[in-house]
């Protein structure tokens, strides 16, 4: 509409220039361009991109595949960083933690928890839980920020424990969590990925039971948060955040383009 009435301003001008027999045919392609351009306009975006230049980084939204991404990642965790159980699976099949097990590992968790086992060795638990309140799955809890490094370069993995897993099995977390949780992990990217690319997913967005905030509100927090710590100190030169394709449809891709264009723009003190 905002197209038509541009274009309607200019006929009222060039009118009375253009042949009444063409007249028809300019209304009609005036028309349908004006149609074109709005559904162009009103077609969901896919990617955001937003430079910042205090400090020189780059943040991008995007949906596709985080195991994809040519960059290091960062795969959320439980406190007591389970993977399987004797009897079967303590984490979810549909999260990225079991995305990492099967893709990363082929599926074996003795060599996954290998690693986490080294990867902690210098992180104190908070406590053990005894087996008889937790029958299945580890012992130990780790706080909340927790980042156990896995594999190697050039694509390092960042497992961060941003929930609390109960004896019932059933994640938990908070606004303070994530918030805990993502300093923790900004932390360990500044120490170890060297200011190369880091890719998470939307973390929070699924068995967390951190539902009351919707998706868009989850992206904000991230967001803020990676913002202001990096004005602090450089984290990465770029963050990808990659939400799955089913999910793109709760998102306000255009609003957080023009949030993250307002943090860009704020004035660095």
């Amino acid at each position: 509409m905002a197209a038509f009435g541009g274009l309607s301003a200019v006929f009222q001008i060039v009118g009375p220039f253009v042949p009444q027999a063409a007249s028809g045919v300019v209304v009609g392609l005036s028309v349908g361009a004006c149609l074109g351009w709005g559904l162009l306009r009103a077609r969901p975006a896919t990617r955001v991109r937003q430079n910042f230049q205090r400090p020189d980084m780059t943040v991008v939204i995007e949906a596709g595949d985080l195991f994809d991404q040519p960059a290091h990642l960062v795969v959320g965790f439980c406190d007591t960083f389970d993977t399987l159980s004797a009897g079967g699976r303590v984490i979810n099949d549909g999260t990225v933690q079991a995305q990492l097990l099967d893709r990363r590992y082929g599926g074996g968790a003795p060599r996954l928890d290998t690693e986490l086992t080294g990867a902690l060795v210098s992180a104190e638990p908070v406590m053990c839980e005894e087996r008889a309140d937790k029958p299945l799955g580890k012992l130990a809890r780790y706080p909340i920020g927790t980042v156990a490094v896995l594999g190697a370069r050039p694509r390092l993995v960042f497992g961060v424990a941003y929930s609390r897993i109960g004896n019932d099995y059933v994640a938990a977390s908070s606004v303070e969590d994530l918030w805990q949780g993502l300093g923790g992990l900004w932390d360990a990217l500044r120490t170890h990925a060297q200011l190369e690319r880091v890719a998470m997913p939307l973390v929070g967005s699924g068995l967390a039971r951190l539902g009351y905030l919707d998706r868009d509100s989850l992206l904000r927090l991230i967001l803020i948060s990676f913002v202001s710590r990096s004005r602090e100190s450089v984290i990465c030169r770029e963050l990808r955040v990659v939400i799955r394709p089913e999910e793109l449809g709760s998102i306000n891709m255009r609003g957080l383009s023009a949030f993250l264009g307002a943090l860009a723009s704020e004035p660095h003190h």
